[in-house]
């Protein structure tokens, strides 16, 4: 085996875990769920009112959309009246 190998076995070996270590991580566990909960929350907050612009945003490009088709076929036939009455 060279060092390498000696080196990954020996970083890779089982160790036991220090006095106390269980009671630190389960310590941890019950703080942690109440900060994931609050910035999940907040993400999805975040996410939803993003999604609401992009719809409110969509609904008024289709009603600008809508005006200009209108717009545009008043202005065709008023310009095609006016060639009329020009003959």
């Amino acid at each position: 085996m060279d060092w390498l190998e000696q080196e990954l076995a020996k970083a890779l070996a089982r160790k036991e875990p220090a006095a106390g270590f269980d009671g630190r991580v389960r310590a941890r566990m019950h703080r942690r769920p109440r900060w994931l909960a609050i910035a999940a929350t907040i993400l999805v907050m975040m996410g939803a009112g993003e999604a609401w612009r992009q719809h409110r945003g969509q609904l008024a490009k289709e009603q600008v959309m809508t005006a200009m088709r209108i717009a545009g076929s008043k202005l065709n036939r008023v310009q095609m009246h006016l060639k009329g009455t020009e003959q």
